[in-house]
């Protein structure tokens, strides 16, 4: 098994240099927010907290390529970073706290890219998630800091929370019907929305969620944090790995229950 502990302390420094930018401009008066061709908000802090890790990596990482949501990809090979520098841009910019930086290690194997280090950094809600494959995942301010992450054992959806983002792109992809029957069917709702609910599957405090629409800088990280913390992740589709265009994370032992409800053999999509 490669060991990935010189990645991840990397990945601990570039989410260091990001925080330290996005935190600076964080309810700033004079925040600089502009729209991009997709209609989704862009920062000034999107883009220098990008600037920065792609600095970092082209100094301690030059052989890697780097795949980001504001430049795009840079290089080629067997190794690719994948960076959100804010996942989160619209709470960014309304001055509520749920965001974060995502990084992520790709490379190459039989099946395609798959994420090998995942880094989630929250610093307005003072959290950080972590994981390598084959190390487990962690969770903490820093890597002496760590408790390690385990997914809940629930197996029952009547005693299962689900959480989500919003409801209106699963009507878009007609998985609506099938997303309000699971809703009806747990115990909890909540609509976290980003990065979190992923994180508190990873954690044990949530045991399943879900999105309809995702780029894959916003699923990288949270797979291996996900995988290694005992859980499933895969698209509706029900294809592992962050590639499928959509999420479905669960503690494992509700995954198929989640996809029968949301996911494409129920839908035919």
């Amino acid at each position: 098994m490669p060991d990935y502990r010189d990645d991840l302390r990397l990945a601990h420094v570039l989410a260091d240099a990001a925080d330290a930018a996005t935190t600076e401009r964080f309810k700033a008066l004079d925040l600089k927010v502009e729209t991009k061709p997709d209609m989704t908000p862009v920062t000034e802090a999107d883009k220098a907290a990008e600037e920065l890790i792609r600095s970092q990596l082209k100094r301690a990482r030059p052989r890697d390529a780097v795949l980001g949501e504001e430049y795009g990809i840079d290089g080629t090979g067997p190794r690719r970073w994948v960076v959100d520098p804010i996942d989160g841009t619209k709470n960014y910019v309304r001055g509520v706290p749920v965001w974060a930086t995502l990084i992520a290690l790709m490379e190459a194997g039989e099946s395609g890219f798959e994420p090998v280090v995942g880094m989630v950094s929250a610093p307005a809600l003072g959290r950080r998630w972590w994981a390598s494959k084959g190390h487990g995942a962690s969770t903490g301010r820093s890597l002496s800091s760590a408790t390690a992450l385990r997914v809940s054992r629930v197996s029952r959806l009547a005693d299962a929370s689900f959480a989500y983002s919003s409801l209106g792109g699963w009507e878009e992809q007609g998985r609506l019907d099938g997303f309000l029957d699971l809703g009806r069917a747990v115990w909890r709702t909540r609509a976290y929305g980003d990065f979190w609910p992923y994180m508190m599957v990873a954690e044990g405090a949530v045991d399943m969620c879900a999105e309809p629409e995702l780029s894959l800088w916003d699923m990288a990280a949270p797979a291996i944090v996900v995988t290694e913390a005992g859980g499933t992740f895969t698209g509706l589709d029900g294809v592992p790995g962050p590639h499928s265009g959509n999420a479905a994370a669960s503690n494992g032992l509700l995954h198929d229950v989640l996809l029968d409800h949301l996911g494409d053999r129920r839908t035919g999509v």
